[in-house]
């Protein structure tokens, strides 16, 4: 029965992939699943861990790259891999949106592994997966939690900058800034400040935590010894390009470090240091994943299903993808 399911929805995101091209009414009606490549592409998730291990091997930096590029799409109208649609003449996509300009990392990486998957199983793999699956990679190679990916999204026909300047939260929010921007998309609290503990990897341009340099010794939660380290970094004329880890003690290695450089007033943007300067609620979630980093592992896991699983009911309209710079046009 398992596998007729499968081939079922399978045979349905055809019918849809090619409604999206001009045919048929678009809807696949099929939930996201563990088995949706199975049979049509077993080799998908290894062909994607290998070029994420590659990709992260060369550059350590990129697995927050590829994390972030998931969080960004499901932000914006559900994980639908809208972020990867290139600008054309008659196409704005969100690349050039405030949150994405000159930030987002590892469109190439997806290119990569978009080129063999469709050489080895064409038209199938939907690019929202992959961006689903290569954050779950990053997250296991940098020594973080494994959960099981599920599979099944299509990706859109649209993209929508203005949903993308709007609805992402930004590095200098407040808690009750950020808790709207999640719940705005169907995340709670709990998600919020587990799913900022990705900001134990990657870097931040000087100008993401610009606020934090203006803090004086007058507030007795200011870490001014880190606060004038971060004057230091970021002193000078051009500063445009200068970066900062995340994580200053661990910045490569997926732990609960970021927790803990939170309660030392060591958060680096404004938007971490707020969860526990900001909000009782939060600081005690913060505290738990000091004492508990398990506890960490395991709701991060479970918001992360949770984050990649939003849109996948409502996405009426999506095909696969051949190229996920660029919509299928018509056969």
């Amino acid at each position: 029965m398992g596998m007729q399911l499968v081939l079922l929805c399978l045979m349905l995101m055809k019918a849809s992939s090619t409604s999206a091209n001009g045919d048929g009414d678009g809807d696949s009606g099929c939930p996201l699943g563990s088995d949706t490549y199975q049979y049509s592409c077993p080799e998908a998730e290894a062909i994607i861990f290998s070029w994420v291990e590659q990709a992260i091997s060369q550059d350590s930096r990129m697995a927050a790259s590829l994390l972030r590029l998931h969080f960004h799409d499901c932000f914006v109208n559900g994980c639908d891999a809208s972020v990867l649609l290139d600008d054309r003449d008659d196409f704005v996509g969100e690349k050039s949106a405030a949150p994405n300009l000159n930030s987002l990392r590892g469109f190439e990486v997806i290119d990569a592994i978009k080129s063999e998957l469709e050489l080895v199983c064409p038209e199938t793999v939907s690019c929202a997966d992959i961006l689903a699956t290569v954050a779950r990679d990053s997250v296991v190679l940098s020594g973080g939690p494994a959960w099981e990916v599920k599979m099944g999204r299509k990706d859109s026909i649209s993209a929508s900058k203005e949903a993308a300047n709007n609805n992402i939260p930004a590095p200098n929010s407040t808690v009750d800034d950020l808790l709207t921007k999640f719940q705005n998309v169907g995340l709670n609290l709990q998600d919020m400040v587990a799913l900022s503990g990705a900001h134990t990897i990657g870097k931040a341009r000087c100008s993401t935590f610009s606020s934090r340099l203006q803090s004086s010794s007058d507030s007795s939660d200011v870490n001014m010894q880190f606060i004038e380290s971060l004057q230091q970094l970021c002193s000078g004329e051009d500063n445009t390009n200068k970066v900062a880890h995340l994580d200053l003690a661990t910045p490569a290695t997926f732990d609960s470090q970021y927790y803990v450089n939170l309660l030392s007033g060591e958060g680096l943007l404004p938007s971490d240091q707020a969860l526990v300067n900001g909000n009782d609620h939060t600081r005690q979630i913060v505290e738990t994943y000091v004492e508990d980093p398990s506890a960490f592992f395991d709701d991060f896991r479970y918001s992360m299903v949770k984050m990649g699983s939003l849109g996948s009911n409502t996405q009426i309209d999506g095909q696969i993808r051949r190229d996920c710079r660029t919509i299928n046009l018509p056969n």
